[in-house]
């Protein structure tokens, strides 16, 4: 039997180190390692120290190809300034099954707005998070610390200093975002929503009259079905 070791191509070290890593991992640290092990172990893996960031680029590219091809449900997706080796969209439901995420990973309509508000606005006082939303976001904005979708980035210079808050490199993962740059601007989101114009706001006689109206023929209604049950009987 040989003694001679096979060593792996670039592509297959990428890959396993994106599988090994537990956040996305750019060129740079890529390369950083490949350096770090020819140091170590010397010998043959030197050789790999000496791949550039544009050579491990490529390589990525083409084990991304080589994944989509084979239809093994795994990809490579530039997320938060990184790659990460990731199931495919389409195998979702059966992942989350497996994991059980959909009750633990899902974010409350609260949760997301006040998110939403601090993703477009930071850096942004809790003070303006809750004059926008109308509502204390303390509880809120606790747990989206906790979950690492929020921190602390600094203090403003008004009265008393309060935090200002932002968003972490775990949102980009979360949303699978390269950077903030690809959030939908405000013209994004108005072609995604339909916007209807509103009503004429009615003055407060004609609301009133109209609540009484309303009022008055649920009361007809129920006493129309109230009658016709009788004359079942």
């Amino acid at each position: 039997m040989s003694n001679i070791e096979v060593l792996p191509e670039l592509k297959q070290i990428i890959g396993a180190l994106l599988f090994a890593a537990k956040k996305p991992l750019t060129s740079r640290e890529i390369r950083k390692a490949l350096v770090d092990a020819g140091a170590s172990y010397g010998g043959p893996y030197q050789q790999f120290a000496e791949f550039k960031e544009d050579d491990i680029l490529a390589a990525i590219e083409e084990l991304k190809n080589e994944l989509v091809q084979s239809s093994t449900g795994l990809c490579i997706a530039e997320v938060a300034h990184g790659f990460r080796l990731q199931n495919e969209i389409n195998c979702g439901p059966w992942v989350r099954t497996l994991l059980d995420k959909d009750q633990t990973a899902r974010l409350s309509k609260p949760a997301l707005e006040t998110l939403a508000i601090i993703a477009y606005r930071q850096p942004i006082l809790r003070s303006e998070i809750e004059s926008v939303r109308g509502v204390a976001v303390d509880q809120v904005l606790r747990n989206l610390v906790e979950m690492q979708l929020v921190r602390v980035t600094g203090r403003s210079e008004l009265p008393g200093r309060p935090w200002l808050f932002g968003t972490t490199q775990r949102f980009l993962e979360h949303f699978g975002l390269r950077s903030l740059e690809e959030m939908p601007g405000m013209e994004e989101l108005k072609r995604m929503v339909p916007v209807e114009k509103p009503e004429r706001t009615k003055p407060f006689p004609a609301m009133e009259k109209e609540l009484e109206q309303q009022t008055q023929q649920a009361v007809t209604e129920e006493e129309d079905e109230s009658g016709e049950a009788e004359e079942a009987d």
